[in-house]
């Protein structure tokens, strides 16, 4: 089932993404503006644990003291956001889901210099609106 399928071909307006060659919108309400939910499909889940890395840490420390953005630590944060959501978004396919709604983040220390961020929302089929 090609799941961007039954989509419009213009959603400028619906956040979506692609998981293996298949469109999945992908939001953090409860609901898609201008879509029916047809069917819930589970809860969907994605994680990925990361440790810190001694050369962001020293540069990181050094930043510290000067003030600014920790690059290395917003680069390692948005590594792990991606992953974690395209282990989510495989799973609601596995489910035959074409939507997850509900869409959230959190994050968790797992021990000393390790952390885990974890993605998780409620997978769905939808359909356009009529």
């Amino acid at each position: 089932m090609e799941y961007g399928s039954s989509l419009p071909a213009i959603l400028s307006d619906v956040p979506m993404s692609e998981v293996h060659g298949a469109v999945m919108i992908v939001t953090n309400t409860e609901t898609v503006a201008g879509y029916d939910i047809v069917a819930v499909r589970g809860l969907v889940q994605g994680n990925t644990v990361r440790a810190k890395h001694a050369g962001r840490d020293i540069a990181a420390g050094l930043k510290n003291l000067m003030g600014g953005e920790l690059k290395g630590y917003t680069e390692l944060l948005t590594e792990s956001r991606r992953e974690a959501m395209e282990r989510m978004l495989a799973q609601a396919q596995q489910l035959g889901a074409n939507a997850v709604v509900n869409v959230r983040f959190t994050t968790s220390a797992v021990t000393a210099g390790a952390a885990e961020l974890y993605a998780y929302g409620t997978a769905v089929s939808v359909e356009p609106s009529h």
